[in-house]
């Protein structure tokens, strides 16, 4: 089957009622939120019942401060919540579901092996999407009977905030399924980015890759200190965080591995973790998560 082959069964996006995002971690727990403030029947998979449990606690945080900012109505959020459904078994879940979104753990072995066991129990119409920003779809789309209907449909962090979201075919995803995710995202209310052909780092983080590594010199060779970088980009830049808040906010161990994984691709050294993110992951300190990355912070 070619990318431009008609795909009769393939759900498109009024067809579309009911999402698995398959991950409870922070950028699952928002892009649940986000479906379910759309519209869209939720439900939320993890291996992990605590991981499940931080999750719903995390988007009922999240959705009533909206609520109380005055972004969505009460009644909008209470509505989503209602929408919104927690399970310990993603594939059981995936047999009734119209859309696949994967928000794992950015390691290939394990996405993989994920991929292959969705597309077993997944509906033959159903799109199976990862978020990841570092593992095009082409690396996972072999898994899986279906690698017309495999696509990156990558969120930004926080997914209910930021409004950018990058659609990636790989060299067999279809029309069909490039269209039905761009609709996806524009009824979520957001933006969307179409890339034509996959590249490590999609766009946005490529961008933002350039501005980190050469806060990252700067800062080891002693020009500046990773607070006042941040301030230059806050202040000359007008940023909203500067690039050593950023990782905090991403994660150390999240940046750790997403570098971890362009090295795997590439095989260039250059893409290998920076010498002092190497260091702040091997000391647990991944950011705001627990409270300790390239800053301290308090409950």
């Amino acid at each position: 089957m070619t990318p431009d082959s008609t795909i009769d069964t393939i759900d498109t996006i009024d067809t579309i009622d009911d999402v698995l995002v398959v991950g409870a971690g922070a950028m699952g727990t928002q892009i649940g939120a986000a479906y379910a403030l759309a519209g869209y029947r939720v439900t939320t998979g993890d291996l992990a019942p605590e991981a499940l449990d931080q999750s719903r606690d995390e988007a009922q945080r999240r959705l009533r401060r909206l609520a109380e900012k005055g972004t969505f109505s009460r009644d909008e959020v209470d509505s989503a919540l209602e929408r919104m459904m927690y399970t310990t078994d993603s594939l059981e879940a995936a047999r009734t579901t119209d859309f696949v979104l994967e928000a794992a753990v950015e390691r290939i072995d394990i996405k993989r092996q994920l991929f292959a066991d969705l597309d077993e129990a997944a509906p033959e119409h159903v799109i199976l999407a990862t978020n990841s920003s570092t593992i095009p779809s082409s690396l996972l789309m072999d898994a899986t009977a279906r690698p017309d209907r495999v696509c990156n449909m990558h969120f930004f962090n926080p997914a209910l905030v930021m409004n950018c979201v990058e659609v990636v075919r790989n060299p067999q995803t279809s029309d069909a399924t490039v269209e039905a995710a761009l609709g996806m995202v524009h009824r979520l209310g957001k933006q969307p980015v179409r890339l034509n052909k996959e590249i490590p780092g999609f766009v946005a983080n490529r961008l933002l890759g350039a501005l980190r590594n050469e806060a990252l010199r700067l800062e080891a060779d002693g020009v500046a200190s990773y607070q006042d970088i941040d301030v230059a980009a806050r202040t000359a830049l007008g940023h909203p965080m500067g690039p050593f808040e950023l990782m905090d906010l991403v994660g150390i161990d999240v940046s750790y591995l997403i570098r971890l994984s362009e090295y795997e691709q590439s095989g260039d050294p250059a893409d290998l973790p920076h010498p002092s993110v190497q260091k702040l992951y091997e000391q647990g300190r991944y950011g705001r998560k627990n409270g300790r990355g390239w800053y301290e912070y308090t409950s």
